[in-house]
């Protein structure tokens, strides 16, 4: 169990003297409110936010039943109360989670700080409905973050997921340097390989038949020399379009659109007797469509 700070002190003293901090009462100019959803007068235990601005009535019977850090400690007094080391939000959405109140919405920003706060208070609840809301809106539109989530507490099943969502982003945006920075040495070569294997394996089928290498050949209708310049080209835009974005659904699209794919659909033998088409782009989009369909897609 992780070391958890936390006090106990009167209500009468939060009265007097303030709100309290992680450690016991803070500024005198400092006043407590009960969240109207945990103010029944029934309860017998009193637990207050470490940002000083909320309290919270519950049970005593609900936090043993469903938290191991509780059922370790005495039970105050009601008329005391227990300063806790977790802001107002978090321990309101525990508390929602433990007592069967109606959820609310968990968002990117507050959800590693529930979790720990759920690990700390070994609550198994709470740390399930999590789970299950990774994988939905608005969390799940954070694969990343998520990702770093699902291995952090080895939920392989969401991690394979979130992994496969992760295929989406670019991992060297500076922009995601923060949440890679949280993930264990493992977690973050697994993702890293599952996106570079993406791109190698796509570059070596782009090199094997039916596709051409690229360089001088001989035109099997003429014989006359051709150049695949515009292929290599091409090849090598779709090998920048896995590295940005290793989902690969970028690249049919541009297939159609590209300046490198049209010169390479214009492309003909320069022999002016021959002429021939020296792409089929039919039979392009179909191998590479089942090329990427083919590649792996989680860790």
């Amino acid at each position: 169990m992780q070391s958890t700070q936390y006090s106990i002190s009167s209500t009468s003293d939060a009265t007097s003297r303030g709100g309290p901090s992680s450690a016991g009462p803070s500024t005198p100019s400092q006043k407590f409110n009960f969240h109207p959803d945990f103010s029944d007068q029934d309860g017998d235990v009193v637990l207050a936010s470490k940002d000083c601005t909320m309290m919270f009535r519950t049970h005593s019977y609900t936090l043993k039943t469903t938290s191991g850090f509780f059922r370790s400690i005495d039970v105050p007094k009601p008329s005391e109360v227990v300063y806790l080391n977790d802001r107002a939000d978090v321990l309101e959405h525990l508390l929602r989670m433990v007592s069967g109140k109606p959820l609310l919405p968990l968002e990117s920003s507050s959800v590693e700080a529930v979790l720990h706060a759920a690990e700390t208070y070994e609550m198994p609840g709470p740390m399930s409905i999590i789970r299950l809301a990774v994988t939905t809106a608005p969390l799940a539109d954070n694969p990343l973050q998520m990702y770093a989530i699902c291995t952090r507490y080895d939920w392989e099943k969401e991690a394979k997921l979130f992994s496969a969502r992760s295929l989406s982003c670019n991992l060297h945006d500076p922009g995601h340097r923060a949440t890679l920075e949280r993930l264990s040495a493992s977690a973050l070569l697994d993702i890293f390989a599952l996106h570079h294997t993406r791109r190698e394996c796509l570059k070596k089928r782009l090199n094997d038949s039916p596709f051409v290498s690229g360089g001088p050949a001989i035109c099997i209708q003429c014989q006359g020399r051709i150049e695949y310049q515009t292929w290599r080209e091409l090849k090598y835009r779709i090998i920048f379009e896995m590295e940005e974005r290793p989902l690969g659904d970028t690249i049919l699209p541009g297939l159609s659109e590209w300046p490198e794919a049209a010169a390479c659909w214009q492309a003909v033998c320069p022999n002016i007797t021959c002429h021939r088409r020296l792409y089929d782009k039919a039979e392009t989009f179909r191998v590479i469509r089942e090329s990427i369909e083919q590649l792996p897609e989680t860790v």
